[in-house]
């Protein structure tokens, strides 16, 4: 059997000439199929479709060809395994996140609010995306169209181009981990059949002897919402990154009004 070796929970594993040439149409089609209608973009679709629905480790060759109801050698006619699958994957749903204004913002403030919704969105629909390391992206058209229009909406910002990809780096990693919490605790709950609410108060009758100790003071001076749920940890996190891009932005205007 063909395919890579690669670790297939880390993105560019597999071999990236290959990758990079099936993202950017330029690998030779399979001059025939084994199935009218099977294509490279239906099996991508399907590996996203699968991963969605149950995660990315029921993503395999042989599952997917049961999926497309197809010969597993017949995949191996389209992509080499599953690394390469994953660069395909990662470029078709990080193109433009949902939530990207279809047009540039005429305010930098509405394309950072912008950037980190559609993050939000991305990671809530694709929890998978979580479970992989992407720290060497192989760059397909989506992920270099999200980037330009990113940049795009930053531009007004009147920042270097390093300073720019920090701030985009800044409000992904600041939206990663919001979704990260979310997530996982959803994960938690249902792995363990336990709320948040029945793990929580199944902790009090200690916790509440601890914290009468005196040992924890500033712990047992927080006001009974510290932990609620209905504390908005996004919209409030994401107004402080917008005015500390704000004094940056207001920063390096000044100084250029005095050079």
């Amino acid at each position: 059997m063909t395919g890579s070796a690669g670790d297939t929970t880390t993105s560019g594993s597999g071999d990236i000439r290959r990758s990079l040439e099936l993202l950017w149409g330029e690998g030779e089609p399979p001059s025939r199929g084994p199935r009218r209608g099977l294509t490279l973009d239906g099996i991508v679709t399907a590996a996203v479709e699968l991963a969605d629905a149950e995660g990315l480790a029921a993503v395999s060759m042989r599952r997917l060809s049961t999926e497309l109801g197809v010969g597993t050698m017949s995949l191996y006619r389209y992509v080499p395994g599953k690394a390469e699958l994953l660069d395909l994957m990662l470029d078709r749903t990080q193109g433009l996140p949902p939530g990207t204004p279809a047009r540039t913002p005429a305010d930098w403030r509405d394309g950072v609010e912008g950037l980190a919704r559609g993050f939000l969105a991305l990671y809530r629909r694709h929890p998978w995306l979580l479970k992989i390391n992407q720290s060497r992206s192989v760059l397909g058209p989506g992920t270099l169209r999200a980037l330009e229009a990113a940049l795009a909406a930053l531009r007004g910002m009147g920042l270097s181009d390093p300073e720019t990809l920090s701030v985009i780096i800044a409000v992904q990693s600041f939206t990663l981990g919001i979704a990260r919490l979310e997530i996982e605790a959803a994960e938690a709950a249902k792995e363990t059949g336990l709320s948040d609410e029945e793990f929580w108060s199944s902790q009090e009758p200690i916790l509440s002897r601890v914290m009468r100790s005196g040992e924890f003071p500033l712990m047992a001076q927080l006001s009974p919402d510290t932990f609620s749920a209905e504390f908005d940890h996004f919209g409030f996190g994401l107004r402080c990154l917008v005015q500390g891009f704000e004094a940056k932005v207001a920063a390096v205007a000044a100084a250029r009004e005095q050079g």
